[in-house]
């Protein structure tokens, strides 16, 4: 897919779940984005939808439907409160999980929070060859989802394997 030690950039979409964030506050949505950005990759679409589960698939069916999306980052809705239904929504959409995201999501949040970590139910996985990473809905954690564990593994240069090696359609268009 890429030239050894070059840079692919990937057409990313950032999805908000909250019911109560909006394009003013939405804190984590911004990092997202900024943080892709910086990195190289392109925004594609970015939006902010209810905590309902039909909403949320609905959204995220269409980016995975959507050739020229690679990648979908959620945020929010993934933790033991009443409307926390990002799982319930994204989980049926892939074709297959990633144990290991969440696993070490929770690993590098014990680190910062401790045994809070284990409230949360990130999750990842692959779905018409798109990526779909769901985040918490805070913005420290979508830092530390960013900084620890996807920059490097959306990253064609991050050896000895990355996420980007797995892509069958090319990231440049």
């Amino acid at each position: 897919m890429s030239a050894k030690g070059e840079f692919v950039p990937l057409n990313l979409c950032v999805l908000t779940v909250s019911d109560t964030r909006t394009d003013e506050n939405d804190t984590s949505g911004d990092y997202l984005a900024g943080a892709l950005t910086e990195a190289g990759h392109r925004l594609r679409e970015r939006r902010i939808v209810r905590d309902d589960i039909y909403a949320i698939r609905a959204l995220v069916a269409a980016w995975i439907a959507d050739a020229g999306v690679h990648g979908v980052l959620v945020t929010g809705g993934t933790g033991f409160t009443g409307r926390d239904s990002t799982p319930e929504a994204v989980a049926p959409l892939l074709d297959k999980q990633m144990p290991g995201f969440g696993e070490l999501f929770r690993a590098v949040s014990f680190e910062e929070i401790g045994t809070s970590s284990l409230q949360s139910r990130a999750f990842a996985g692959l779905s018409n060859d798109t990526f779909v990473f769901c985040l918490p809905g805070s913005t420290s954690a979508c830092r530390t989802a960013w900084e620890n564990l996807l920059r490097a593994q959306l990253d064609a240069r991050t050896l000895p394997c990355n996420l980007i090696g797995l892509l069958p359609r090319p990231a440049a268009e």
